[in-house]
């Protein structure tokens, strides 16, 4: 273990307190080890646009791009109801807010 520890401010389901979260009420942080961040809409096109702006907002907050895994693409043909649920597989330390922590502690030299 680390002499220095890097301290991170995280929520009760471990994520950043600043990390942005997905607007819409159908979009979310689902609670997995490599962290699906949804976004679900009976349009693709605006799902993907959903997703392109907040992965934008989040790496301006990370300062460095996300590492995205693995883009999930699932569409779920119930007639009344149809949609689309992309799903970006997200590395946790990101989602966490870690390269902030480390550049932070890095600019002051602990």
């Amino acid at each position: 273990m680390s002499e220095n520890p890097v301290a991170l401010e995280l929520d009760d389901a471990g994520l950043a307190g600043g990390l942005p979260r997905p607007a819409h009420q159908l979009d979310g942080i689902q609670d997995v080890p490599f962290r699906p961040v949804q976004f679900r809409d009976n349009d693709l096109p605006t799902a993907l646009e959903r997703a392109a702006q907040w992965l934008r907002e989040t790496e301006t907050w990370l300062g460095e791009p996300v590492d995205v895994i693995a883009i999930h693409l699932d569409y779920n043909e119930a007639s009344e109801a149809a949609y689309y649920e992309l799903k970006l597989l997200c590395n946790e330390e990101d989602l966490a807010g870690a390269p902030i922590a480390v550049r932070q502690r890095a600019a002051t030299g602990a």
